[in-house]
């Protein structure tokens, strides 16, 4: 091959490798900004939910998660597969079924539950494996067959996962807690509430810390 074959040859790999990186940079920035988005809608969700669960009369909750449902709904329609905020739309409506009560949460609380199972099938890990947190609340919340779905043993399984995932978060400890409460196991359930008592805080989640702990105090006054 002549000197000129191969310069050529070379000339034609250089600017192979140019557009690659060129096309790379004009790919990077857009994944960027699909996440950034993503991010500032969790964020948006989740410090409104902070605000209704914690800062709102009981009267006025549902309408508000209802409302802040509709929110996710819409968030989900422009990224279908962020796992993340399937995650806050399932907390989101299985709250609003807490906060409506009565047989017909239970509509809702079916609602969540498909949002959650969506979210474990994209990311089961996303948002520290709080899907698997907020399954196995609902399900040993919601009354059992006939009536419901709900599924003590599979409320163990699904609790004690998110516990493999996130070991000292405060969510996690607090409902696994709640969990061995409502089955009688009361020493356990202390030993689970006063470690989600002493549970790290959360950047940017200080309503609902402040909110959870006050949960966690009364649920160890319930034990004394």
């Amino acid at each position: 091959m002549s000197a000129t074959s191969r310069m050529a040859r070379h000339a034609r790999r250089y600017a192979t490798i140019i557009f690659l990186i060129g096309l790379t940079s004009m790919l990077t920035p857009t994944a960027s900004a699909m996440r950034d988005t993503v991010a500032g809608g969790v964020h948006e969700l989740q410090s409104r939910w902070a605000q209704i669960q914690y800062q709102t009369p009981e009267r006025r909750r549902a309408d508000g998660f209802d409302q802040l449902y509709q929110r996710a709904r819409a968030l989900i329609d422009a990224h279908p597969d962020a796992a993340e905020l399937y995650i806050w739309a399932g907390i989101i409506r299985s709250s609003e079924a807490g906060a409506k009560g009565g047989l017909g949460a239970l509509s809702l609380a079916k609602e969540a539950k498909s949002d959650l199972e969506k979210a474990l099938a994209l990311d089961d890990i996303a948002l520290d494996g709080s899907a698997y947190t907020s399954l196995g609340a609902l399900y040993y919340q919601v009354p059992g067959w006939p009536i419901g779905f709900g599924d003590d043993d599979k409320a163990k399984a699904m609790l004690q996962k998110a516990l493999t995932i996130d070991p000292d978060g405060i969510d996690p400890l607090y409902f696994w807690g709640d969990f061995l409460h409502a089955q009688g196991h009361d020493a356990a359930a202390r030993q689970a509430l006063e470690k989600a008592m002493k549970a790290p805080s959360r950047s940017g989640r200080e309503t609902a810390d402040q909110g959870r702990r006050e949960q966690i105090r009364q649920r160890l006054d319930a034990l004394e």
